[in-house]
Order: structure tokens, then sequence, then C-alpha cells
């Protein structure tokens, strides 16, 4: 995954206000509730493209570059990355809005994979676009 300088790259997929209780005792946000957030937003996505039920299976250089502080609206973007039989890579950014204004800064950035299930939860080809 490319560092990004110039803003986020890949749809805002989910937003959200860091809150006083995910604060590890230094006061900054935990970044497992980051990561939690990544998720989401990823399996968002990939379900989105997979048209179902998916999971994940691994997390890919993550690299954490910024604390999240609390009252930083943590945006979440994502794209797809590669498409395989059954599996799906989500190329994930996390940018934060200091103090809920306009001025954003990266947080965090990672590559997710998600397998894609039918309704017996085995793996199931995805379709091609």
């Amino acid at each position: 995954m490319e560092k990004t300088t110039t803003g986020p790259q890949g749809s805002l997929t989910i937003r959200t206000l860091a809150m006083p209780a995910d604060t590890n005792p230094a006061g900054d946000i935990f970044g497992g509730w980051v990561m939690s957030q990544m998720d989401i937003a990823g399996a968002i996505a990939a379900v989105e493209r997979v048209r179902g039920r998916v999971v994940t299976v691994a997390v890919e250089a993550m690299t954490f570059i910024a604390p999240v502080k609390v009252g930083d609206v943590l945006c979440v973007y994502t794209r797809i990355e590669r498409v395989g039989t059954t599996s799906v890579t989500v190329g994930i950014e996390a940018w934060v809005r200091r103090n809920r204004l306009d001025d954003r800064q990266q947080v965090t950035e990672a590559r997710f994979v998600y397998v894609s299930l039918d309704e017996n939860g085995q793996k199931r080809a995805i379709a091609a676009e």
C-alpha cells in the first residue's frame, strides 16, 4: 500500500467519533478500537463487491501512523485492491478530523482480506463484475 500525502484514497465508508470510553491509560484511543472500525468498513466494502456474506481471514500491512485522540472524527476509506476466486483484498485508510474540523490527518493504513461465504458458511466463488 502506497503512503498518501494528498488525501484519502478510496470511498468514505464509515465515520465515527472517538469517545473517552475507547482510550488507553495514556489517554489515546486504543489501536484495537481503530482496527475494529477498519474491519467494519472493510467488510462493508467486501460485502458490496461480492454481493453476499464475508468473513475476515487476514490483516496485512497494518501500520499505525499517528494516534487518535478523544473527540477526533475517525473517517475510514476503502478500495477494492484484488478480487480472487473466493477472496477479496480491501485497502483501508483511517483519517481523523481533529477537533471535528476539516484538518485531516492519516492515522492508519492496512489491507484486510475477506473470504466470500455461501448461506452454509462454505467458501463461495466471487462473480465477475
